[in-house]
């Protein structure tokens, strides 16, 4: 995102991980258990964070730590491509692992979420490569550097198969009975390097379906995946969004502000911040003291707890210095209900977000325009 684009209204994401962002939350959820990992609570929680105006929706996914307050959650991918039909305006973003999965298959996953979307879609990326996650496929823990270059090759497979079909390869020429026109179809030839650190790989392509509607999915990464080499945009490669975090929620406008700084404005940036309001005649504070007597709520990302006043000048004065804000509810059933009432109408009437468009699309919300296709050449 350009330079000339800091002030414009921000936008506002919605994580909808299980029951909320505190390991207890179910314990104040107003469904059964067992609905947890039905579809209905899926399009129920969904639809709730498109009504109440949020921009974008994200899936996390990974392993789900022990205790006695083990969460569920079905994969971010198939949750993100059932919300896709039943909703309008909201963007659907999963969390997909780089480390551990196959880039082809990453990238044909997430190439049919654009399409059953309408170009609603994006892929946040993940690294964890924790020595549990490796167990589970026959590789040790991964860290630091290697982490960053695992994603780098990852998101650049995907980048490259998702050009791998020009936008006209489809022609359907019932005359001469030829569904595509295979001059316009690209092998991706991706090979890793010397220096990359896991089990090298290639991936010769193309893709097994056409292009994203939007050519290129945005990629989101976090912070630390950027400090630790991940490179920031470019056309070929990179990333389009940098997700940021802070010790407290009153350092989060800086920390945004430096990371535009750094990138010099290449990328947009989205500020993590976990949220427990005032509820249901509780404060803030009581809620996670009751949630926290069960499991204690640990998290490395800022945190705000208090009334939906408070909350609407911390956002506007984030959103001055940030492009968006991904909001983590401490209990989704009871945080969004007043996110929803008394947050994002307020935010609206001061002109801080920018507006809903129905069947608008991720690159659209970001200002990207549509991506060019690397393996066109001109006058095709």
């Amino acid at each position: 995102m350009s330079a000339a684009d800091q002030h414009r209204p921000g936008f506002l994401a919605l994580e909808l991980d299980g029951d909320g962002a505190h390991p207890a939350a179910w314990r104040a959820a107003r469904h059964t258990p067992a609905e947890l990992l039905s579809g209905e609570r899926i399009r129920s929680t969904v639809l709730a964070a498109e009504s109440a105006g949020f921009h974008i929706a994200t899936f996390s996914d990974g392993p789900l730590g022990g205790g006695e307050d083990i969460g569920g959650r079905l994969d971010a991918v198939q949750r993100a491509a059932f919300a896709g039909p039943i909703t309008h305006s909201i963007i659907l973003v999963p969390e997909v692992d780089t480390v551990y999965t196959e880039p082809f298959h990453v990238a044909t996953q997430l190439a049919s979420l654009d399409y059953v979307s309408g170009g609603r879609s994006g892929w946040l990326v993940a690294a964890e490569g924790t020595e549990r996650e490796g167990a589970a496929v026959g590789r040790g823990a991964i860290e630091g550097d290697a982490r960053a270059l695992e994603a780098a090759a990852s998101v650049e497979v995907g980048r490259r198969l998702w050009d791998s079909w020009e936008d006209d390869a489809v022609i359907r020429d019932v005359n001469s009975g030829r569904y595509l026109d295979v001059d316009k179809l690209h092998y991706a030839d991706f090979e890793t390097g010397p220096d990359f650190p896991g089990p090298g790989y290639s991936v010769k392509g193309p893709a097994i379906i056409p292009r994203p509607l939007q050519g290129q999915l945005p990629v989101l990464a976090p912070a630390e995946l950027v400090a630790d080499g991940l490179p920031l945009g470019g056309p070929e490669s990179g990333i389009d969004a940098v997700l940021v975090t802070a010790a407290s929620a009153e350092q989060l406008p800086a920390a945004a502000a430096q990371v535009r700084e750094r990138s010099q404005g290449a990328v947009a940036v989205i500020a993590e911040l976990d949220v427990v309001l005032d509820a249901r005649g509780q404060c803030a504070a009581e809620r996670v003291a009751h949630l926290d007597a069960h499991t204690p709520w640990i998290s490395s990302r800022a945190r705000y707890a208090g009334g939906a006043e408070g909350l609407v000048e911390l956002l506007t004065e984030i959103l001055a210095t940030a492009d968006g804000v991904r909001l983590h509810p401490a209990v989704l059933d009871v945080d969004l209900d007043e996110l929803s009432r008394l947050v994002l109408p307020v935010l609206r009437r001061k002109g801080v977000l920018v507006p809903i468009e129905a069947d608008a699309t991720f690159r659209d919300l970001l200002g990207l325009g549509r991506a060019a296709n690397r393996y066109e050449t001109v006058g095709n």
